[in-house]
C-alpha cells in the first residue's frame, strides 16, 4: 500500500532509496575526515568514484539539498554532506518546511513547550 502524501515532504521509500543508493552511499563516506578532504579536493572526481551522476550530481554542484532528498537522498546521511557546507540539521529542517533557521528553531521550542503542558 502507498503511503499518503505529505505536502512539500519527499518522502523517503523503497523507490527513494533505490533511486538514491549511490548519493547516500558517497554522503555515509563523509564519515571520514580523508573522505570529506578528498571530496573537497575534487567534487566532479569524487561524485565518478560514487556514481552520483544527472540530477543527483547537479544537486551536489548547486548545494541544492532538497534536490537532494527529491533525487533520493536520505537526510540522515545527507547530514553528512551538509556539514561539509557548514550547514547543521536545524538548517535541512529550515530548508525543508520553508523557514528560516530562526523561525524553525521557534517552532520546535514552541513545539517542546506545548508537549510539556
Amino acid at each position: 500500500m502507498p503511503a499518503a502524501a505529505i505536502p512539500g515532504t519527499t518522502l523517503f521509500d523503497g523507490v527513494q532509496a533505490r533511486k538514491g543508493y549511490a548519493l547516500n552511499k558517497m554522503c555515509f563516506s563523509f564519515n571520514s575526515a580523508e573522505n570529506r578532504a578528498a571530496f573537497r579536493a575534487d567534487e566532479e572526481a569524487y561524485m565518478r568514484r560514487y556514481g552520483v551522476t544527472g540530477p543527483q550530481a547537479d544537486a551536489i554542484r548547486d548545494r541544492d539539498v532538497l534536490g537532494l532528498l527529491a533525487a533520493g537522498g536520505n537526510v540522515y546521511y545527507l547530514a553528512k554532506f551538509a556539514g561539509i557546507l557548514g550547514l547543521d540539521v536545524q538548517d535541512l529542517g529550515a530548508a525543508q518546511t520553508g523557514m528560516t533557521k530562526a523561525e524553525f528553531k521557534a517552532m520546535l521550542v514552541r513545539a517542546n513547550e506545548q508537549q510539556e503542558a
